[in-house]
């Protein structure tokens, strides 16, 4: 049996969806918000004969938790998040989470992401400002007021991407059930006039490109000698 030729197999696999998540990475380093995708691989143990023979699992992407660091723009309309928390927005996927704070008002009033997806709040509700007052005053719970008076508050809920998660556009992410509103949390709170920028470290990813790409090369070497072994053995047979 050739045990050398499925372990490479297995490790090519395996590869080929980390060498996905790097380019995704490296395409997305200047998207605002965006949380790198990393992959955790384990390794699959089967008996054969006598010896244990170790497989590489396909692998179970993650978002990264590290925040990225924080960009002023002196926009009144956009914001970031202090803490490990997520803003909200109704789409035709249903809410989706981002920390891609660059917001804007529509003449209605209604505030919106720059998708032009309604923009909620701790209820789950879209915001809505009032077009003549200008822009809102932002404070640190995400409470907006417009002429000193409270209009509303940008909702921020906790939110823990599970394994293979599901992206929406580029720095968006699917719940897989309800998110739940932040209340009172003084560790989590919103800056105005600043973006989060991507968390993507371009050196690390390039980095970790060259080592997938040698990785890559060495299972094909491993596949190729097992592949003219196994020739040379039927050859030796058959004579």
């Amino acid at each position: 049996m050739q045990t050398g030729l499925y372990v490479a197999i297995s490790s090519q696999v395996a590869l080929e969806k980390r060498l996905r998540t790097i380019a995704d990475n490296v395409a997305n380093a200047n998207t605002v918000g965006f949380r790198a995708t990393e992959v955790k691989f384990e390794d699959v143990v089967t008996q054969s004969g006598s010896d244990s023979v170790a497989y590489v699992s396909p692998g179970s992407t993650y978002l990264s938790t590290i925040s990225g660091p924080l960009k002023q723009t002196g926009n009144p309309l956009d914001f970031a998040i202090r803490g490990d928390a997520w803003f909200a927005l109704e789409t035709p996927a249903g809410p989706v989470m981002t920390r891609d704070g660059r917001f804007s008002m529509l003449e209605t009033g209604e505030l919106v992401s720059t998708e032009g997806y309604p923009v909620l709040d701790a209820g789950g509700a879209p915001i809505q400002l009032n077009p003549l007052d200008g822009p809102p005053v932002a404070g640190a719970d995400g409470m907006l007021r417009q002429n000193g008076q409270p209009l509303g508050a940008i909702g921020l809920f906790n939110f823990v991407p599970g394994p293979d998660f599901v992206r929406y556009g580029n720095s968006g992410i699917v719940p897989s059930g309800p998110p739940e509103a932040v209340v009172d949390n003084p560790e989590v709170g919103v800056v105005q006039g600043f973006v989060e920028e991507s968390n993507v470290n371009p050196v690390k990813e390039m980095t970790r490109l060259i080592m997938v790409q040698r990785a890559f090369e060495n299972a094909a070497a491993v596949m190729r000698d097992g592949d003219q072994a196994l020739g040379e053995a039927v050859k030796a047979l058959g004579n």
